[in-house]
């Protein structure tokens, strides 16, 4: 029996260049998505807060991926210039346990996501980096680092995300990059399928280029629906 996959499930990344590319998706994409991910390509293109504001005016959920990471003050500096913007979705860095307390103190309404480890590094990368960790280790350390400061969810793969559900229970958000139709990924490392994700625990899913670099969008869209 296949999952409905509801519209208020998936997250499209607007992993664009400039402003025109990413209306153009929005427009072909408005009847069959409510999420949108805005990361750091359109924020160095100078039309991120016009993005924003364009999604705002669709009545689109806005989720800022600026995976902040940098001293506290700075960080948290930061988060409050953003609150003056329609974003519901935050990223930070999940390696500082007094970034993410400062990050809460001054949040609001935005809910915080810790990315844990990027879905294109694999446990080779990790050793390459020093870290003596698994994947799975790492990521479900994290997880639980972020739950006692409070931040609201994590960034995992959905591949970890059944461990981090059954060791942290239902009242956290489990966001889930590296969503492909098929487990044969591109530079993602660490991929999984909806149905998969879904069972696993995950609240959302993040879906960029398969959907966005398809010829055809809409159609490629409907596939993550059902």
């Amino acid at each position: 029996m296949s999952i409905n996959l509801r519209k208020n499930k998936i997250i499209v990344a607007l992993d664009v260049a400039d402003f025109n590319q990413a209306k153009n998706l929005i427009d072909l994409l408005e009847d069959d998505v409510d999420f949108f991910k805005v990361g750091l390509e359109l924020f160095v293109s100078g039309d991120y807060f016009k993005i924003i504001e364009y999604l705002a005016k669709k009545n689109k959920r806005v989720f800022a991926d600026l995976k902040f990471f940098d001293i506290s003050n700075t960080v948290a500096s930061a988060i409050k210039n953003l609150q003056n913007y329609p974003i519901e979705f935050l990223t930070i860095h999940a390696a500082s346990i007094d970034i993410m307390k400062r990050a809460v103190e001054v949040k609001n309404d935005i809910k915080l996501l810790a990315v844990t480890v990027l879905t294109n590094l694999d446990k080779r990368d990790l050793a390459d980096m020093g870290c003596i960790d698994n994947v799975e280790e790492l990521v479900l350390k994290r997880a639980k680092l972020a739950q006692d400061c409070g931040v609201d969810g994590i960034i995992c793969s959905a591949l970890e995300a059944l461990m981090v559900r059954k060791e942290i229970g239902d009242d956290f958000l489990i966001v889930t990059p590296g969503i492909r139709l098929t487990e044969n990924g591109d530079d993602q490392k660490r991929v999984v399928t909806p149905e998969t994700a879904i069972k696993n625990g995950a609240n959302y899913l993040v879906v960029g280029r398969p959907i966005t670099r398809a010829e055809n969008p809409q159609e490629e869209v409907k596939k993550f629906l059902i």
